[in-house]
């Protein structure tokens, strides 16, 4: 129960919207720390009253000594006993109540929730970015990147405030206990500090450098080993696990060089440090035992400083390794920055509303686009689709077919121009009710990682069993579905397809994943390649339920086979991002222009008695 109220005093799920996150450091840290400080304060107040006490210990350990070579053993418990007895409840009371609470707020209230609060909100922030950004990066490489910044996070924040912590209560507090027994025990434990804080500053930074290059080298190789197994089918197609396996090793390499130049930084640190620690023992003791043999300390206070000086030895190297610790983190949080602290290039505008389709009237109104450059791609297109119109796209590829869908479901904003949906400009509608609208089929299916039910399902959570098997039986894919099994023994609707669907045939991803269009039903159909993966018998049985899913809708239909378009209600021609023609089939066959002779080439490759 008390473990179960400390871990439910941070939300690991905040409900606040993520927005984009600073790019500096610090404000970084702290834009991931909202909400967790009281409790970050709280602990380091314990942790505070946690090293005082300690020296406070110590100093009293002087007291005890000095009393046991003084007083008489017969009187010595009943003139110190309500001493002895603040001592014993310091020690078996205050302290262990001290650090249970403090260890309470730290491991059950923060080092669990405080990363998972900012792995959930980078999660959510980048799963709004643009197609362009996933284009960009390894997907391994962004998921290591989150997972590593988070930790770091929270290593950066907990480690500077127990370092801090300590630095500032524990090492004023020696000074303080020691100098109470001669000020000029004081003098070797400055000189120290001097040298431990010049031996930080010249290693510490170069630590930082060498982890940032680490925790980069890192995601490269994670990158790098992940893309191998997301891409075995065709590794393995063209015998290629020797090259990756030479590809990987290239990362490898790279991660272990900053592994070798951050070890041999550690031996270096090592030794210096032990040797700084030597020489500190050896003054404060030579100087106390000096003081001691001209009777200006007691027996106590030799052993006070000595106490307190080996007290610091374990404390300088856990102080240096949480230094160095806390750099090796802040390397990783600002290579992680880089990553996540991208602004959204599509994003919804203050105010968007949400798209209202009424009768599905699609128009592009002198659209411009470049992908950020200067020319190519687009350029002033106009293009009407009216209300439930079904037309096709055709062209060579490279033609614009797939950027104009792109656009339409805005994936990228337009450069000029508008692209207009009931007369609703869909920039200035937020983005998920605008793809709502849309359903589409592509070329190249992808499947979660889930049941066969949860793909298809993904068209319509709220979808009732029979909707979803209704959509199955549509799609023609129930028979095989109902045979399917995985390695867990589950079965039918329930079993896993396996990462983007690699259990299945291409046939049988594209099946599944029109299931899901017609699932969602939505007024807008895209279909791109929608047939390719599928045999001439399959597609002949599935083209009633196609011709059933697309009545009533607005349709854009791409396909490079030129026979399931042709009976389309119009043909767009696309040629360098332009349209060329625009027409039915048999206009455009008697014009003899582009799509005459992209139909000449298929109708004679395949028919070669005409």
């Amino acid at each position: 129960m008390l473990f179960r109220w400390f871990e439910r005093r941070l939300d690991p799920f905040p409900a606040a919207e993520p927005a984009e996150p600073p790019r500096s450091l610090i404000a970084f840290c702290l834009y991931y720390t909202r909400g967790a400080w009281p409790y970050l304060i709280f602990a380091a107040v314990l942790m505070a009253g946690i090293a005082i006490a300690e020296v406070w210990l110590f100093s009293f350990l002087g007291n005890i000594v000095d009393w046991l070579s003084e007083q008489n053993r017969e009187t010595f418990l009943q003139a110190e006993r309500w001493k002895l007895a603040g001592m014993a409840f310091v020690v078996i009371g205050l302290l262990p109540l001290l650090i249970l609470v403090n260890s309470l707020l730290t491991h059950q209230t923060l080092m669990g929730n405080y990363p998972m609060r900012i792995r959930w909100l980078v999660h959510r922030y980048l799963l709004k970015q643009s197609m362009a950004f996933y284009q960009d990066e390894f997907a391994g490489r962004i998921a290591t990147k989150l997972m590593q910044t988070a930790l770091a996070v929270r290593e950066c924040v907990i480690k500077l405030i127990d370092v801090l912590n300590y630095v500032l209560i524990y090492f004023i507090g020696t000074l303080i206990a020691v100098g109470s027994a001669d000020w000029r025990l004081t003098l070797p434990m400055l000189v120290w500090l001097a040298g431990y804080i010049a031996l930080m500053r010249y290693f510490i930074p170069i630590m930082g450098r060498v982890a940032e290059r680490q925790a980069d080298a890192r995601s490269v190789m994670t990158g790098r080993i992940v893309d191998s197994y997301t891409n075995i089918q065709t590794v393995k197609l063209f015998s290629h696990a020797r090259r990756e396996s030479d590809y990987a090793r290239e990362g490898m390499d790279g991660f272990m060089r900053t592994v070798y130049q951050q070890m041999r930084l550690v031996t270096l640190v090592y030794f210096s440090l032990y040797l700084l620690n030597g020489l500190l023992l050896l003054g404060v003791a030579g100087l106390a035992i000096w003081l001691w043999i001209v009777e200006a300390i007691s027996v106590g206070g030799v052993a006070v400083a000595v106490g307190l000086v080996l007290r610091l030895w374990g404390m300088s190297q856990w102080i240096m390794w949480e230094l160095s610790a806390l750099f090796e983190n802040i390397g990783t949080v600002q290579d992680g920055i880089g990553s996540i602290s991208q602004p959204q290039l599509v994003d919804d505008r203050p105010g968007a509303r949400p798209l209202k389709v009424t009768s599905g009237d699609i128009r592009f109104d002198a659209v411009r686009f470049h992908y950020g450059k200067s020319h190519g791609v687009m350029d002033h297109l106009d293009l009407h689709i009216r209300p439930g119109e079904k037309i096709g796209l055709v062209g060579r590829s490279g033609a614009g077919k797939s950027t104009l869908v792109n656009l339409l479901l805005r994936f990228y904003d337009v450069e000029g121009g508008r692209i207009l949906i009931d007369g609703q400009n869909i920039s200035e509608v937020r983005q998920d009710s605008l793809r709502e609208h849309i359903g589409m089929v592509t070329q190249d299916t992808s499947l979660l990682h889930r049941s066969v039910r949860d793909n298809i399902l993904y068209g319509r959570p709220d979808a009732t069993e029979d909707m979803m098997r209704q959509a199955a039986r549509q799609a023609k894919s129930e028979l095989f579905i109902e045979e399917l099994s995985d390695a867990s023994g589950r079965r039918g609707f329930d079993a896993h397809v396996g990462e983007r669907g690699v259990k299945l045939s291409g046939g049988q991803r594209q099946r599944i994943a029109i299931a899901r269009v017609m699932l969602k039903d939505a007024p807008i159909l895209i279909l791109d390649e929608a047939t390719s993966a599928l045999d001439s018998e399959v597609e002949a049985a599935i083209q009633d339920s196609l011709n059933e899913l697309m009545a009533g809708k607005t349709v854009i239909a791409i396909a490079h086979r030129l026979s399931t378009i042709a009976a389309m209600d119009r043909l767009i021609v696309m040629d360098q991002g332009r349209i060329v023609e625009d027409g039915t089939h048999e206009q455009l066959i008697q014009q003899g222009g582009l799509y005459a002779q992209l139909w000449a080439r298929q109708s004679g490759g395949f028919l070669g008695e005409q």
